[in-house]
């Protein structure tokens, strides 16, 4: 077979992103172009994703996202073997957006849709940068997910974590409102933490102690909230907060990526070093990478971070995931509904609130 080139389309949330990517037949991944329009301006009044907005202004765009992707690209619509978008999980007036899209362009051109999972997306994104040999150990860290989730092979996922409440990119933007940081919160907080003092303030680390690798945000979020009732809100104090939370969300990481790992070591039964790779847009906070990578020196594993560009929701992953998905014939038919809940591991038990 000649080249395969798969164009990806991402809606899910408040990013509009159109990619192409190729695989040539001695195996080599290369991303033709990735074009990513973020909705900042359309939802920062509120502090965060309002649905409604994201959809109207995926549709707005999309037609022209797709344009400058094929035309940075340098490829024919007729070039490309299939259409592939993300089709769940997410917010689901942007799901129909990009689905609709795809769906029309895969039938005028007569070539398969493919319906990506965003979460597979997240956990093969690494591979567009590396080759990483299966199985490795997946920490997915964004705005609507957080869990730790066994990739066995392309296809077989078993989650060993999830939250039972926030998201960690959830409880990032929450804690951002709190100190008037504005959105979206983890950069904001990032780069306030910079000039403030971690141990200025002791937060709750809910779910340490227990012997499993699920999280709990919401507490630690409610402690921010008490904290800021009674302060006055300086550029210090935003600062302090700032490092000391990040310093409590860094520890809960590498607490609860040991549990993880001796699952995952568990499950494999080898002895050999373990690849984890950390996904998902909060994964581009670097003091947040720099502190996993402290486990390298302790324990028998290697990090792998995609680049900044390929943390956040973007294109590329998803028409990667495509290629995985057209090399073995899994397309779907175009009557395939989105789905705004849709787990990477078919047997995974929704967590969210439970005790």
């Amino acid at each position: 077979m000649n080249k395969i080139r798969i164009l990806g389309i991402e809606t899910s949330c408040d990013e509009t992103s159109v990619s192409v990517v190729e695989k040539s037949n001695n195996g080599k991944i290369k991303i033709l172009s990735n074009i990513v329009r973020s909705q900042l301006d359309v939802h920062k009044d509120f502090g965060g994703v309002v649905p409604e907005l994201a959809a109207r202004a995926h549709s707005e765009i999309i037609d022209k996202i797709c344009s400058f992707a094929m035309k940075k690209a340098k490829v024919k619509f007729h070039d490309l073997n299939a259409i592939a978008a993300t089709a769940g999980p997410g917010l689901l007036g942007g799901l129909i957006v990009g689905t609709i899209f795809a769906k029309t362009l895969a039938s005028a051109l007569k070539v398969p849709f493919i319906a990506v999972n965003h979460l597979e997306g997240h956990a093969l994104s690494v591979q567009l940068e590396n080759q990483i040999a299966y199985p490795y150990l997946l920490l997915l860290v964004s705005g609507g997910h957080t869990e730790f989730t066994v990739v066995k092979k392309f296809n077989n996922y078993k989650r060993i974590g999830t939250t039972l409440d926030d998201a960690l990119g959830e409880a990032f933007d929450k804690t951002a409102r709190l100190l008037n940081l504005g959105y979206p919160g983890g950069p904001q907080i990032e780069k306030c933490a910079l000039s403030g003092n971690p141990d200025k303030y002791q937060f709750p680390m809910p779910l340490i102690y227990e012997k499993n690798c699920d999280f709990s945000f919401s507490g630690l979020k409610s402690s921010v909230a008490q904290l800021v009732l009674n302060k006055k809100i300086t550029k210090k104090f935003k600062c302090d907060v700032s490092a000391s939370f990040q310093k409590t969300i860094s520890e809960i990481l590498i607490k609860k990526t040991q549990r993880a790992l001796d699952i995952f070591n568990e499950m494999n039964k080898k002895k050999s070093t373990v690849n984890i790779v950390v996904a998902g847009g909060v994964a581009a906070n670097k003091y947040l990478r720099s502190s996993l990578m402290t486990m390298e020196k302790t324990s028998n594993v290697k990090f792998f971070f995609p680049s900044l560009q390929l943390c956040t929701d973007n294109g590329a992953m998803i028409a990667y995931a495509g290629i995985e998905r057209y090399e073995k014939n899994l397309f779907n038919k175009l009557n395939f509904k989105p789905k705004p809940r849709w787990p990477l591991d078919k047997k995974a038990v929704f967590m969210k609130g439970k005790r």
